[in-house]
């Protein structure tokens, strides 16, 4: 039997629910989650800096469209990892914060952002020599 979650140690290994990876696996939730390319990117940041308003998170994450970052922290609230608060003034006004489980992946993208920092040369220049006529 495996420990809850609040009682394991980051590094204990759990049973998640059929073969690795397969079909019905839970880890693939992990893997589906971060699957896009900004929803990472807007967990980090608003674990960086804590609830922030669209406005400044695109002005903090720069290169995104207010289109893309809309879709993005949707699918963070869908997937309970954001939660959006509004706030009964004129104008009105939405934050964005990370629930628990928000917070609790801060550590996986870090560790991903870590391994970019030390791998980052050589997938670039596997893809170089991989696009070479």
């Amino acid at each position: 039997m495996t420990a809850p979650a609040e009682h394991r140690e980051p590094h204990e290994t759990r049973d998640l629910g059929g073969d690795p990876f397969a079909a019905d696996c839970q880890a693939r939730i992990a893997f589906e989650v971060l699957a896009n390319r900004w929803d990472s990117v807007v967990v980090y940041v608003l674990g960086e800096r804590g609830p922030m308003r669209p406005r400044a998170l695109l002005t903090r994450i720069g290169g995104i469209s207010p289109k893309v970052l809309n879709e993005a922290l949707r699918r963070l609230e869908y997937n309970g990892l954001v939660e959006r608060c509004r706030y009964a003034e004129a104008p009105p006004r939405v934050d964005y914060a990370l629930t628990q489980a928000g917070t609790a992946l801060l550590t996986p993208i870090r560790a991903l952002g870590a391994w970019a920092a030390d791998h980052a040369d050589a997938v670039l220049a596997a893809q170089d020599r991989f696009n070479r006529p």
